[in-house]
Protein backbone atom coordinates (compact mmCIF):
# COMPACT_ATOMS: atom_id res chain seq x y z
CA UNK A 1 0.00 0.00 0.00
CA UNK A 2 2.61 2.54 1.04
CA UNK A 3 5.54 3.05 -1.24
CA UNK A 4 8.96 2.77 0.38
CA UNK A 5 10.55 6.04 1.38
CA UNK A 6 13.89 5.21 -0.25
CA UNK A 7 14.68 3.74 -3.64
CA UNK A 8 17.01 0.82 -4.11
CA UNK A 9 20.63 2.03 -4.41
CA UNK A 10 21.13 0.37 -7.80
CA UNK A 11 18.01 2.00 -9.23
CA UNK A 12 19.09 5.37 -7.82
CA UNK A 13 22.57 5.05 -9.39
CA UNK A 14 21.11 4.13 -12.77
CA UNK A 15 18.82 7.17 -12.67
CA UNK A 16 21.75 9.47 -11.85
CA UNK A 17 23.81 7.93 -14.65
CA UNK A 18 20.93 8.56 -17.07
CA UNK A 19 20.76 12.16 -15.83
CA UNK A 20 24.50 12.55 -16.38
CA UNK A 21 24.15 11.13 -19.90
CA UNK A 22 21.43 13.67 -20.64
CA UNK A 23 23.52 16.57 -19.34
CA UNK A 24 26.72 15.58 -21.15
CA UNK A 25 25.79 17.23 -24.50
CA UNK A 26 24.84 20.46 -22.71
CA UNK A 27 28.15 20.47 -20.84
CA UNK A 28 30.01 19.73 -24.08
CA UNK A 29 28.39 22.66 -25.89
CA UNK A 30 29.26 24.98 -23.01
CA UNK A 31 32.89 23.80 -22.96
CA UNK A 32 33.20 24.17 -26.74
CA UNK A 33 31.75 27.70 -26.71
CA UNK A 34 33.85 28.76 -23.71
CA UNK A 35 37.00 29.77 -25.69
CA UNK A 36 34.97 32.49 -27.42
CA UNK A 37 34.69 34.25 -24.08
CA UNK A 38 38.43 34.19 -23.47
CA UNK A 39 40.86 36.74 -24.79
CA UNK A 40 42.37 40.06 -24.00
CA UNK A 41 40.03 43.02 -23.80
CA UNK A 42 42.24 45.37 -25.85
CA UNK A 43 42.88 43.02 -28.77
CA UNK A 44 40.78 41.07 -31.25
CA UNK A 45 43.65 38.69 -32.01
CA UNK A 46 43.43 35.16 -30.66
CA UNK A 47 45.75 32.21 -30.59
CA UNK A 48 43.98 29.69 -32.78
CA UNK A 49 46.59 27.03 -32.01
CA UNK A 50 45.78 26.99 -28.31
CA UNK A 51 42.05 27.08 -29.07
CA UNK A 52 42.40 24.10 -31.41
CA UNK A 53 44.28 22.09 -28.79
CA UNK A 54 41.63 23.00 -26.21
CA UNK A 55 38.80 21.93 -28.53
CA UNK A 56 40.42 18.58 -29.33
CA UNK A 57 41.04 17.91 -25.62
CA UNK A 58 37.41 18.75 -24.80
CA UNK A 59 36.23 16.60 -27.69
CA UNK A 60 38.34 13.65 -26.49
CA UNK A 61 37.11 14.05 -22.89
CA UNK A 62 33.47 14.12 -24.04
CA UNK A 63 34.00 10.94 -26.07
CA UNK A 64 35.62 9.20 -23.09
CA UNK A 65 32.87 10.38 -20.71
CA UNK A 66 30.17 9.18 -23.12
CA UNK A 67 31.86 5.78 -23.45
CA UNK A 68 32.13 5.38 -19.68
CA UNK A 69 28.49 6.39 -19.17
CA UNK A 70 27.30 4.08 -21.95
CA UNK A 71 29.23 1.15 -20.51
CA UNK A 72 27.86 1.70 -16.99
CA UNK A 73 24.22 2.04 -18.07
CA UNK A 74 22.37 -1.24 -18.27
CA UNK A 75 20.69 -2.13 -21.58
CA UNK A 76 17.19 -2.58 -20.14
CA UNK A 77 17.33 0.74 -18.34
CA UNK A 78 14.70 2.84 -20.10
CA UNK A 79 12.00 5.16 -18.71
CA UNK A 80 9.33 2.67 -19.91
CA UNK A 81 10.87 0.04 -17.61
CA UNK A 82 10.43 2.39 -14.63
CA UNK A 83 6.67 2.55 -15.11
CA UNK A 84 6.38 -1.22 -14.84
CA UNK A 85 7.91 -1.25 -11.34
Amino acid sequence: MNKPLYVAPQSYRQRRLRDAARLLPILAVFLIILPMLWGEAGSDLRSSGQDAIYLFVVWLCVIIAAAVLARRLTPGDTPADEDKG
